[in-house]
């Protein structure tokens, strides 16, 4: 598996994406709508927030792809989630799980455990969402881990045969695991983790890639896109306060060239 390779094929997918327009239900957190619906029109999707027990399941069918985040629980949400869930996998529609918070609260921790049962195609998250959501044990902050790489990186990989989807964990470097040999993504820029709802966003983007392409290739193209649209945004920005609106600039002007330049595919790294 070549860099080159990959980042050919990750533009081939981008492409298809703009062409398509895909239409991404979002049922997300009250911080990230606004964020994730302008990432999703940069990028060249369709984003719909759509939250309601009573129409989820409608929307799903007539959506290209399903985007749950657990950032804002309450139990009328949980139920409309399961129910989306479910729904897309019976239409096989392909869906993405963001697992926010999960180990902060035991209410929190059953709700993702729960959605994780109901066959995502994509699971992402950061290290401490991860290695609760795979059962593992860590020194835990907020939402934020203290752990070795190597631990996150095993916790992803239990997760994935678990629950049979590919998992994307997220942090300085990023790592894809399920359905292929494993690979590190190295993009992105420190000033994201300082700019509310971005991790959000790239599970909308993880998600509007599904549309085009199969979850582990969708998962790649998501982290490289996203990404690189960062690390191209933060070189221009002198905090944190204008990189969301500088980022959805990068995605709608995304080119190989930046994908290039700030996106790196590292097969097998523990190999």
């Amino acid at each position: 598996m070549s860099d080159r390779f990959l980042l050919t094929d990750i533009w081939s997918a981008l492409e298809d994406l703009r062409a398509r327009r895909p239409l991404v239900h979002n049922i997300t957190n009250y911080p990230a709508m606004n964020t994730s619906a302008n990432v999703l029109l940069a990028l060249g999707a369709s984003p719909a927030m759509v939250h309601a027990a009573e129409e989820v399941e409608d929307f799903v069918a007539i959506s290209d792809a399903l985007v749950i985040n657990i950032g804002t629980l309450s139990p009328p949400w949980v139920a409309a989630m399961q129910k989306a869930a479910t729904r897309a996998a019976a239409d096989g529609k392909p869906w993405v799980f963001d697992p926010v918070g999960c180990g902060a609260t035991p209410y929190r921790t059953q709700a993702a455990v729960e959605l994780a049962r109901l066959a995502p195609d994509v699971i992402r998250g950061n290290a401490a969402e991860i290695m609760s959501l795979a059962g593992k044990a860590g020194t835990g902050k907020g939402i934020e881990l203290v752990s070795r790489a190597d631990e996150a990186t095993s916790a992803a990989a239990a997760l994935a045969a678990r629950t049979g989807a590919v998992v994307a964990l997220t942090g300085a470097v990023d790592y894809v695991t399920g359905g292929g040999t494993p690979a590190a993504v190295h993009t992105g820029h420190a000033l994201m983790a300082l700019s509310t709802a971005l991790g959000c966003s790239l599970s909308a983007v993880t998600a509007a890639f599904t549309a085009v392409r199969p979850p582990r290739e969708a998962a790649f193209a998501a982290l490289a896109v996203f990404g690189a649209a960062g690390a191209a945004a933060a070189a221009r920005c002198r905090g944190p306060g204008h990189l969301p609106a500088e980022l959805c600039d990068e995605l709608y002007s995304m080119t190989p060239e930046t994908l290039r330049r700030h996106a790196r595919i590292e097969a097998n790294p523990a190999g």
